[in-house]
């Protein structure tokens, strides 16, 4: 009997971090998926959510900021208010960029982020993390902690969910897929291209935010490792890529499915011969790699391929196209 309650309590925590990564790559795929913006910085910006929402939750400590004490919900929306500022200043530096050397910018920026947090030791507590970090629903007896906080991550899926299937038929997505296809275009047309891959920008960050509180939140305890490119950057470009990029339900499917694989792929290496024991991260990141090859062999555009609305209300009497 207590076999299958570990077995249910490791389903609890599998379907709650897929969650957080669906939070994740839906923010990734308003960025990459709507807009077209080869953002290779998201740990940067997962790590500022989950920093930010720490300190301002935690108890007072001599290590590093803190004593705030504020509520959940506060730290939530001031981890993403945080992440948005600073998305915007990245921003108006970095979005005059294009594809490679976007890319190339992002992912230099998330470096200097989580170095800034690695070694501003009176603030983060540099490499030691910050520890003690509150949960939501902590105090409920096992195993209803643990369900109550994956329902609040899949309420917040949904949410993020609905909100983006409503944008992406809106006439604000209309004009984001109209950016990524052809920006020329999208200008000739009268469009505020900088101003509308501003937002996209900006609101995927938010998300990535939010999906770093919660980690922080669900780990009670955060590090600059836990901020790595590989699980935080890479990982999340292979879910979307898996699930379907530009399509909000792929993009959570692959989350959920590649997050399955990822956690497998660590079972299985934990049970490799001791000398290949110290290969075991590289021979994950093998897998992952030989699968995602395998897969897009039959499926090159994921799971869910990109469905484009129809525009109904650009027959509407009266009806203009956002600037």
């Amino acid at each position: 009997m207590e076999q299958f309650y570990g077995y249910f309590l490791y389903l609890i925590s599998l379907a709650t971090m897929g969650g957080i990564y669906a939070i994740l790559t839906l923010g990734l795929n308003i960025q990459w998926g709507f807009t077209g913006l080869f953002n290779v910085g998201i740990a940067g910006f997962f790590a500022i959510g989950a920093y930010v929402s720490a300190i301002l939750t935690t108890a007072p400590s001599i290590r590093h900021l803190g004593g705030y004490q504020m509520p959940y919900a506060v730290s939530f929306i001031a981890a993403m208010l945080v992440s948005a500022c600073i998305a915007w200043a990245v921003g108006k530096v970095c979005l005059r960029l294009r594809t490679d050397y976007l890319a190339i910018a992002t992912i230099g920026i998330a470096e200097i982020f989580r170095l800034i947090l690695k070694n501003e030791t009176w603030a983060t507590n540099g490499p030691r993390g910050v520890s003690m970090i509150p949960k939501p629903f902590e105090t409920l007896p096992e195993p209803w902690n643990q369900l109550c906080f994956l329902a609040l991550v899949i309420l917040t899926v949904f949410v993020i969910y609905l909100a983006l299937e409503v944008a992406h038929k809106s006439p604000w997505g209309r004009v984001m897929t109209a950016i990524r296809e052809n920006e020329i275009a999208a200008k000739a047309a009268g469009k505020n291209v900088e101003r509308f891959r501003m937002q996209g920008f900006i609101f995927g960050c938010m998300l990535m935010a939010l999906a770093g509180a919660y980690t922080a939140h669900y780990l009670k305890f955060i590090d600059p490792n836990a901020t790595e490119p590989l699980t935080t950057t890479f990982l999340v470009w292979v879910m979307l890529i898996v699930g379907g990029s530009a399509n909000n339900r792929g993009a959570v499917l692959g989350a959920f499915a590649m997050w399955t694989v990822w956690s497998a792929s660590e079972i299985l290496a934990s049970r490799l011969p001791d000398e290949l024991a110290i290969r075991t991260a590289y021979i994950r990141i093998f897998l992952i790699g030989f699968v995602l090859q395998i897969f897009l062999q039959k499926y090159p555009k994921g799971f869910l391929s990109e469905t484009r609305p129809h525009p109904r209300a650009a027959r509407t009497p009266g009806y203009s196209e956002p600037e």
